[in-house]
């Protein structure tokens, strides 16, 4: 039992609603303009929670194994900072949900497109291994993009554009680039999210020499750079309602509420340990967004 409380730890069942924020928009923009299908519906969704998995055991892996998760870290105690499970252990698992993403990847790229559209469904494929790599790579080995300032690139590059756009190209077998607009919104709170970690473990990093944008920052500029992701993302979504011109659009200015409650409150934080809460206050806002934005359209 004790050992099967830290694979659900490890698992880190508090980011998974976020990381499916993306192909929730996607998919409701779809089902709007009927092109919606559950059968991608469902793939969608587990492809997406399986990849986040994978880069929570690659996380823990990484920072443990680099000795990053140590007495000074701020937040839950991860799997291998507690002995709980073994680096061994953590590979084999690490392994088994790289195998388990690339058969959820081809189950869900040929429920897609079929047998007729290969060349559609190669660009998939390679969009989907670079998936998996982006979630190894965040903490593990000597290029590990997360110690090199780079995590919110990539978090705004995967969680929102590819995860939106990828979503919906999936359905309707088209881009629309408007759909820009919503897809940098879950983006940059997706950003946001990481941003608050990066402020939490800001003095933790740098004794570890990880490079986050929040320690190149200083504290007092991450909190300026993370207003300017929340600001800037509903300002985009709040853009895209006013050029569809349609007026239920403006229901997901609902979900702006807890959003600037939420600046609010990180705005007078004075230590790193007050961050924690927050993240999971960001993370649900931006599915509760997405959600509102879905009821929107419909």
């Amino acid at each position: 039992m004790k050992n099967l409380q830290a694979w659900i730890s490890a698992c880190r069942l508090r980011t998974l609603p976020l990381s499916i924020s993306g192909a929730i928009v996607g998919s409701g923009i779809a089902y709007s303009r009927d092109f919606f299908d559950s059968s991608i519906f469902a793939l969608t969704i587990l492809t997406t929670l399986s990849l986040q998995i994978l880069s929570n055991l690659a996380n823990d892996y990484g920072d443990g194994i680099k000795g990053t998760d140590n007495e000074h870290r701020i937040g839950p105690e991860r799997a291998l900072q507690s002995g709980n499970i073994s680096p061994k252990e953590m590979r084999n698992a690490i392994i088994f949900n790289v195998i388990l993403c690339l058969i959820l990847v081809v189950s869900l790229i040929y429920t897609a497109f079929g047998a007729e559209q290969f060349l559609t469904s190669l660009v998939f494929i390679v969009l989907g291994i670079l998936a998996i790599v982006a979630a190894i790579k965040y903490t593990i080995g000597a290029s590990a993009y997360g110690y090199k300032a780079l995590g919110d690139v990539m978090v705004f590059l995967f969680f929102g554009w590819l995860s939106v756009l990828g979503t919906y190209f999936l359905y309707s077998k088209q881009i629309d680039f408007l759909m820009l607009l919503p897809a940098s919104t879950i983006g940059l709170l997706s950003a946001g999210v990481l941003n608050l970690n990066n402020m939490r473990d800001i003095e933790s990093d740098k004794l570890s020499n990880k490079q986050t944008l929040a320690g190149y920052f200083g504290l007092k500029r991450a909190k300026s750079y993370h207003q300017l992701l929340i600001v800037v993302a509903m300002l985009l979504i709040g853009l895209y309602s006013f050029l569809v011109a349609n007026s239920s659009m403006y229901f997901v200015f609902i979900a702006f509420v807890p959003l600037l409650i939420h600046l609010n409150i990180v705005r007078k934080i004075k230590t790193p340990i007050e961050y924690d809460p927050q993240l999971k206050v960001l993370a649900l806002s931006t599915v509760a967004l997405a959600l509102f934005f879905c009821a929107s359209l419909l």
